[in-house]
């Protein structure tokens, strides 16, 4: 389900990054947490009746604040914008004048008119670099991810890093699971090298729930069944950005 999901963020067009949700047969699903509403039903929300498609518009917006918001939000190796450039930008979204802006940052209007025509600059290339991907795809049939060695393998979105531990080929993927792990899902011995670690923790992850909330009691119990050494696992979901935690420990979810 996870790498499902992950998948369906990854390879979603520009307008359902934007809107948050994609369409595909007889339903609307969104692509941050995977809630699903089925055409031709009629779902209440705060006492009001809506159509799938309001529903899950609703829900984005209510659910994960605003997709510009949640974008913003994401591991800047994703987003490729700086840490800089993301207060910039979320002050811009949130209505701010570059005046007020300033002030809130403590400098001068003139570096934020500097800023902007940065990311003016920046914005004018991903369309160039988008161009130029679709093209590529286009005239060879071939996307950039297909390997004589497999398909290379999106991160999932929660990533807190990005580098060469996540250049990960599905058939890397098949030898590592098929190598650590058993046929009930059972961890044999944890991985040392940290490209092995993601691939079995990412496949450990199918035994969570989306929007549900864990006890450090109930997330112990599910992994024990997984590997003896439950603390070693339960550490690198968090470190790995595939589960979050309250600061007391006492609740654990699945990162969104």
């Amino acid at each position: 389900m996870e790498t499902k999901l992950n998948e369906l963020f990854w390879n979603a067009n520009i307008d359902e990054i934007k809107k948050g949700y994609v369409e595909y047969g007889d339903r609307f699903k969104c692509i941050v947490c995977g809630e699903e509403y089925i055409k031709g039903r009629i779902y209440t929300v705060d006492s009001q009746l809506y159509d799938s498609k309001k529903t899950v518009e609703l829900h984005v917006e209510e659910k994960h604040e605003s997709m510009i918001g949640y974008l913003l939000n994401m591991n800047t190796s994703f987003t490729g914008i700086t840490e800089a450039q993301k207060q910039l930008l979320t002050l811009i979204s949130q209505g701010f004048s570059d005046k007020e802006i300033a002030s809130k940052l403590g400098i001068a209007t003139s570096t934020i008119r500097n800023r902007r025509f940065k990311l003016r600059e920046k914005e004018k290339q991903a369309k160039m670099f988008l161009a130029i991907m679709e093209l590529l795809a286009k005239d060879t049939n071939n996307k950039l991810n297909n390997t004589n060695k497999g398909i290379i393998c999106d991160a999932h979105k929660t990533a807190t890093a990005l580098d060469d531990r996540f250049n990960i080929t599905d058939k890397e993927k098949q030898t590592v699971i098929k190598n650590y792990m058993d046929e009930n899902g059972a961890l044999k011995t944890y991985p040392s090298k940290e490209k092995k670690k993601i691939i079995v923790l990412e496949e450990i992850m199918k035994n969570f729930s989306r929007g549900k909330i864990y006890s450090e009691k109930e997330i112990n119990r599910i992994l024990k069944r997984i590997y003896d050494d439950n603390a070693t696992i339960r550490r690198g979901l968090i470190e790995y950005g595939f589960i979050e935690r309250t600061k007391d420990c006492s609740s654990y979810w699945v990162k969104e």
